[in-house]
């Protein structure tokens, strides 16, 4: 998944100012869980910038039932089960997303508050994946593109090369045009190459979707994340990157939206805090959805009981800012590692969820 995030349907926690307080007692709650499940590592794009090596396949069935057990395992405590698919792309394994979201669904029953969302590069959401995704509580889709068509085919192609402009597009409407309820977050990327022409490309995006409150708009600066291309992916100044974000933002801003949501404060990464968790396709345990190669962030394996085989020493590390109060290893963990990790995404419910 080529720099992208699971928002706030599918992963970003957009609270305006949250207190420190706030923050603390969403992300030690043992009545919240968020996975981030990564259902296949396999992907049909190739993105330029993307930090992914696609060395691993689908989720196997032992891996399967480790989850739905787990998930059984912790219902009695909880008051909230937040499940995000991650990839990869997630859709490539539409029925086993299906699976394990039927099984929390149902489990979960009148008593525990249920969220489902994706992060998703959109090109196999039609009109009866969303409704297949909905219906077993999928219902927030965060969807990247990278400026207009000529630029969005340079960067966002297929594995064969191909773009997947139009196709995206084609799906956003044809999300507008119906009346499924979810909602998605058009997470548009920012390079110093696509930037000339962003101006017109988000007053199309204002116009053409914004006017349907289930859409938001979220701007993301592209970032060094790994991968072969890394070295000669050109990125925003980031001395200047704040007036940048600040002036695009305020391109979407419509009546009915004075304070634009663009630029979310993201104060402590979803890898952060103690109540989210990573399951691999392949079992392993992380808190990261970036840095899936470093060994700092192989926590441990999910059993196919259900149980977690959890090393703490590298648990640890990841959860140092809440003791420190440092808030820049709060907002990402893996800064500051001795292994050269980068910048993490934020991924995670909103703390208003949680109350």
């Amino acid at each position: 998944m080529s720099g992208a995030t699971p928002h706030g349907g599918t992963a970003e926690y957009r609270a305006a100012s949250p207190s420190a307080t706030a923050e603390y007692v969403a992300s030690f709650r043992s009545d919240i869980c968020h996975l981030i499940i990564l259902p296949t590592e396999q992907c049909n794009f190739r993105c330029t910038y993307c930090y992914e090596d696609f060395s691993v396949g689908r989720m196997e069935p032992g891996i399967i039932r480790g989850v739905k057990r787990f998930i059984d395992q912790r219902l009695d405590d909880l008051r909230l089960l937040h499940l995000s698919w991650f990839g990869g792309e997630p859709l490539l394994a539409a029925d086993i997303v299906e699976d394990i979201s039927g099984h929390a669904m149902t489990a979960a029953g009148s008593g525990l508050r249920y969220i489902g969302d994706m992060t998703t590069n959109a090109y196999m959401l039609t009109g009866a994946m969303v409704d297949r995704m909905a219906a077993v509580g999928v219902r927030g889709f965060q969807v990247s593109l990278d400026g207009p068509q000529d630029l969005h085919d340079r960067t966002r192609v297929r594995a064969d090369g191909r773009g997947t402009y139009q196709r995206l597009w084609d799906n956003l409407l044809a999300i507008r045009s119906g009346s499924a309820p979810v909602t998605v977050s058009l997470r548009v990327h920012l390079t110093p190459a696509n930037l000339p022409g962003m101006p017109d490309f988000l007053g199309r995006l204002r116009d053409t979707f914004l006017d349907d409150a289930r859409f938001t708009v979220l701007l993301k600066a592209v970032e060094h994340l790994g991968g072969p291309n890394d070295a000669t992916t050109d990125i925003i100044d980031k001395h200047n990157r704040s007036e940048v974000l600040a002036r695009l933002a305020s391109i979407v801003q419509t009546p009915e939206r004075p304070g634009s949501d663009a630029c979310p404060d993201t104060p402590v990464c979803y890898a952060a805090r103690p109540n989210s968790l990573v399951i691999r396709a392949n079992g392993t345990l992380g808190k990261c959805t970036v840095s899936l190669d470093s060994p700092a962030n192989d926590l441990g394996r999910l059993r196919p009981d259900g149980t977690l085989d959890i090393r703490n020493d590298r648990l640890r590390p990841w959860l140092r800012g809440w003791e420190s109060g440092d808030e820049r290893a709060l907002h990402c963990p893996a800064d500051g590692f001795t292994l050269g990790e980068p910048v993490l995404l934020h991924i995670g419910p909103r703390p208003s969820e949680a109350s």
